[in-house]
């Protein structure tokens, strides 16, 4: 049971798009704000986790893996474009993302590849592995997106305690940008391994 939680620490913890939205909020002092993305989120999780635990893997097949990522690598990349417009006006730079929501947030990470293989090596290996099935997948897939929520909200509040600590206008308007950099090239990131390497391989 150990080896699900370490292996759903590493990979939900780790900076992705999600995270790198949630450091943004809390930069900008408006995590308590977002708290409906952060459920989003972990809803995401769990309908992931419990439908690939009840349908197997055999519903989510490798070849179908690329078109989910093209979906979530466009809805990325047009996250980084506001998050860009937003860098380049000054009055505005705290607003891009200060209403992200529920939908937002189950959207992004219902079609972002890295929640998909948060869940495919759990519920495919591990879980056959320790005999969960039925009601007690169910009381882990709750858990397990509970503890999905622990991440967008772990960096918003990192960002928040920066943000209290940086008083400069100027700084909010480059980090802005240079977010919208960094989450555009996770998308594209994202499509070289999840698209085009698939593809390839696939030929």
């Amino acid at each position: 049971m150990l080896e699900i939680w370490l292996y759903a620490f590493s990979i939900m913890y780790s900076p992705g798009p999600v995270n790198l939205l949630s450091f943004n909020t809390g930069l900008n002092n408006k995590t308590n704000k977002n708290t409906g993305f952060f459920m989003g989120v972990s809803f995401a999780m769990f309908i992931l986790f419990l439908s690939l635990s009840f349908l197997s893997h055999s519903v989510v097949q490798e070849s179908v893996i690329p078109y989910i990522s093209i979906l979530g690598c466009a809805y990325m990349l047009f996250l980084s474009w506001k998050l860009f417009r937003s860098g380049l006006q000054p009055d505005t730079t705290s607003a891009a993302f200060s209403n992200l929501r529920f939908r937002d947030g189950l959207m992004l990470q219902l079609l972002n590849p890295k929640g998909l293989i948060a869940c495919l090596p759990i519920v495919t290996i591990q879980f056959p592995a320790l005999n969960i099935v039925g009601l007690k997948a169910l009381i882990i897939s709750i858990a397990l997106s509970v503890f999905a929520f622990g991440a967008p909200l772990s960096y918003s509040l990192t960002g928040k305690l920066i943000g209290k600590r940086v008083s400069s206008t100027d700084f909010f308007r480059y980090f802005q940008l240079f977010m919208a950099f960094l989450l555009a090239y996770v998308a594209m990131k994202m499509a070289y391994t999840h698209i085009y390497l698939a593809w390839l391989h696939q030929a």
